[in-house]
């Protein structure tokens, strides 16, 4: 049996959602679905071998972004090749720093933002081998302050 996971992100304006990843991340659109009217239903953007969902607002089914509902509970983490790099042109695309870049005692460099549509990202890249044992002890020592 085979299991796979998908974020599902609903924004207040799927194409400039579309436009961000894609020049952010270098995600490439797989394929959407629209209304007759324009308002995007669904889009699949890969990522690597993810692939992250995107629609629109539907208030009529109840399912809204963040911006409609002051804000998101849910943090997407992305391993890159180069973090400073993603959140720089994360930042001249119009997202919000939330987290400096830094090295974590987990053996990632990583640090947040928000993007324009109120999902907060958190991207990263591999600095260190650690152990689980290795990272409970900086976290423990380091971590939790």
């Amino acid at each position: 049996m085979t299991q796979e996971m998908y974020p599902y992100l609903c924004v207040h304006d799927a194409q400039a959602a579309v436009d961000f990843y894609t020049r952010v991340f270098g995600m490439k659109e797989k394929f959407r679905l629209a209304e007759p009217g324009g308002r995007i239903g669904h889009v699949e953007l890969e990522f690597g071998s993810a692939i992250l969902m995107i629609s629109e607002e539907y208030p009529e089914y109840g399912i809204r972004g963040p911006k409609s509902i002051g804000g998101t509970p849910v943090t997407v983490h992305l391993h890159v090749d180069d973090a400073d790099a993603v959140v720089k042109r994360a930042l001249a695309a119009g997202a919000t720093l939330h987290m400096p870049l830094a090295d974590q005692f987990y053996g990632e460099r990583s640090g947040s933002f928000f993007d324009p549509f109120g999902h907060r990202w958190n991207v990263g890249h591999h600095i260190e081998d650690m152990t689980p044992e290795e990272m409970q002890k900086r976290y423990d020592t380091d971590g939790c302050s």
